[in-house]
């Protein structure tokens, strides 16, 4: 029998997973540069919470825009 390898449960935990480790990568680059950057603990802070907003902004809009792919070529 041939169909989809991933039931829907097992399809949205991969997308749950997946939008985590993006938003986790994103904060741990803000984390990186400041600790680079030879920034206290404070700022090494300030860039990890900085980064968890911009992945988290950027996540949303990339959801939105995939979305809107799908939503104009379903016609």
């Amino acid at each position: 029998m041939v169909g989809p390898s991933m039931t829907d449960d097992e399809r949205t935990i991969a997308g749950r997973n997946l939008k985590i480790g993006f938003v986790a990568l994103v904060s741990a680059s803000g984390g990186l540069t400041a600790l680079q950057a030879g920034g206290g603990i404070t700022i090494i802070a300030a860039g990890l919470i900085g980064g968890l907003a911009l992945g988290s902004a950027l996540l949303w809009f990339l959801v939105q825009w995939w979305q809107s792919l799908f939503v104009k070529t379903s016609r």
